[in-house]
């Protein structure tokens, strides 16, 4: 995981590295699907990208830019 620069935000970096781990997970699966040619589960994977950014960006959305930008720059992202 990575360490939130203010302590106070360490909750909200974790969900959102949650998430954003989410969605690289849905994303290799949707690039699978799609090498498949399985257009049913190339959806259900875009569907569940979809969401799990979403809810990545919502998270994000209230911490401070420092905090957003060390999450930018780490392997995950």
């Amino acid at each position: 995981m990575i360490t939130a620069i203010n302590k106070k935000h360490q909750s909200k970096v974790n969900r959102a590295i949650t998430w954003l781990i989410k969605y690289n997970e849905f994303n290799n699966q949707r690039d699978i699907a799609d090498g498949n040619a399985d257009e049913k589960m190339y959806r259900k994977y875009d569907r569940l990208c979809a969401n799990s950014f979403d809810k990545y960006l919502w998270i994000v959305d209230e911490l401070p830019k420092r905090e957003r930008n060390n999450i930018e720059k780490s392997e995950i992202y």
